[in-house]
């Protein structure tokens, strides 16, 4: 039997590691929702890690119109007549523009973001998984993936700085905030019914929450 949650369009989002396609998954199995994963199969994403120059925006720009067309196609499929969780906000991809572009660069990216995203729709809430930057690369590290061992524990560290202003300022829908050092939703399910809990206290604003921990 799928969970009840008074949200129609949940988002789940973080730094990389944080965990959030783990939880979008497991989130969408309870809720009986369909799944909204982003797409990661970015050609130049590999070339970006190992630092080629140029690399940096072909591949955020790859993102940005990715997102864009994932988007839309929402839209017209009219997915939003069930239930949804997505493992992203299509709106955070200024995060990682203003990390890795120069300035002239972005002066272009603006311009591409104002005319795509002002007709993306928004969640109806969003959780914001953190942790702390050490927990963050043991999980990069536990799972061995090929592109990420060329990430370097400064670039992380910088992400997770980024992601916590984003979502510290962050006003367009309303927001749990989740504390992950210490919890591992896919192992313990009861973690899994006191997030959804929390996110159905969400009214609007901010909502902070610590689980008492799993892991």
């Amino acid at each position: 039997m799928a969970a009840d949650l008074k949200y129609r369009y949940i988002a789940v989002e973080g730094p990389i590691g944080v965990g959030k396609t783990t939880l979008a998954r497991a989130l969408s199995k309870k809720l009986g929702a369909t799944l909204l994963m982003e797409d990661l199969q970015n050609p130049f994403l590999r070339d970006f890690y190992a630092g080629r120059k140029g690399a940096a925006f072909q591949c955020q720009l790859f993102f940005l119109l990715t997102r864009y067309q994932q988007q839309q196609q929402l839209v017209q499929r009219s997915l939003f007549d069930s239930r949804l969780v997505a493992d992203y906000v299509p709106r955070k991809d200024k995060i990682f523009a203003y990390i890795n572009l120069d300035d002239s660069e972005l002066i272009l990216y603006e311009k591409l973001f104002a005319l795509l995203m002002g007709s993306v729709p928004k969640p109806d809430a969003v959780i914001y998984l953190q942790a702390t930057t050490p927990v963050l690369l043991k999980r990069i590290r536990g799972r061995n993936r090929d592109y990420e061992s060329k990430i370097s524990d400064e670039y992380v560290e910088e992400l997770n700085k980024a992601y916590n202003y984003f979502f510290f300022h962050y006003q367009e829908t309303p927001l749990l905030i989740v504390n992950t050092n210490d919890v591992d939703f896919e192992k313990d399910p009861s973690e899994l019914e006191h997030l959804i809990a929390q996110v159905n206290r969400l009214e609007s604003g901010v909502l902070f929450y610590a689980p008492l921990g799993s892991a």
